[in-house]
């Protein structure tokens, strides 16, 4: 059916299609002050839109929304089909506090309240 459209329309089409995944996608890369959109992410690596992504290399965030997911060691794949696939070195889960080296109960009193 898009053979017997007209080119700019096919290219519009195409621009609203990238438009949409933009705003549907909640995962996103951090890289110092820039952010791009992840458009799809699996075990070993993830893709970005090839149009404004650059080949990045190197220790990147990446976001679910506001909530910092994981602290990632990546390099730059292969481009095709308007994505540019990255993969992992190194994908660790970030978490809030830091981990501990003893055992915690977890029936253990909160506080000891005093005489």
């Amino acid at each position: 059916m898009t053979d017997f459209l007209p080119k700019e329309v096919r290219e519009g089409l195409e621009q609203a299609r990238k438009i949409d995944l933009n705003r549907k996608a909640r995962l996103r890369v951090h890289v110092g002050d820039e952010i791009y959109p992840v458009r799809r992410m699996w075990a070993t690596g993830f893709a970005l839109d090839s149009s404004d992504a650059p080949h990045l290399r190197g220790l990147v965030d990446i976001y679910d929304s506001a909530r910092h997911v994981y602290q990632c060691l990546i390099v730059a794949s292969s481009e095709e089909a308007g994505e540019m696939s990255y993969e992992f070195k190194r994908r660790t889960a970030a978490v809030d506090s830091a981990p501990v080296d003893f055992f915690r109960d977890e029936n253990a009193p909160v506080a000891l309240i005093g005489h």
